[in-house]
């Protein structure tokens, strides 16, 4: 596991682009819940850290796609998955399986 941030740093119901080596890493804040994805969309690699974030969903602002935050994929695709990273919160950080 990395420090990759500090959960104060990623605001609620929103997102923070981090580098970690080569990879790009949206981490997304929803209701107090951290996840961390490939910031690529598998669609057509856009920046997911920039999408439209609501409930459950995080909509690509390229094409406008649809990823079920839970599930990790699209909602109109199930079998198109985004990358995921297991996340642990200690003492306020933000640790990620890189």
């Amino acid at each position: 596991m990395k420090k990759i941030a500090e959960i104060n740093d990623i605001p609620k119901n929103g997102s923070k682009l981090v580098m970690v080596d080569d990879t790009p890493i949206a981490l997304f804040n929803f209701n107090g819940k951290i996840h961390a994805w490939d910031n690529r969309c598998p669609h057509r690699g856009a920046s997911l850290v920039d999408g439209i974030i609501s409930e459950n969903i995080i909509q690509c602002k390229l094409h406008l796609w649809e990823f079920d935050v839970n599930k990790a994929c699209a909602v109109a695709n199930y079998n198109l998955k985004v990358e995921t990273f297991t996340v642990e919160i200690k003492d306020g950080s933000v640790f990620v399986d890189v």
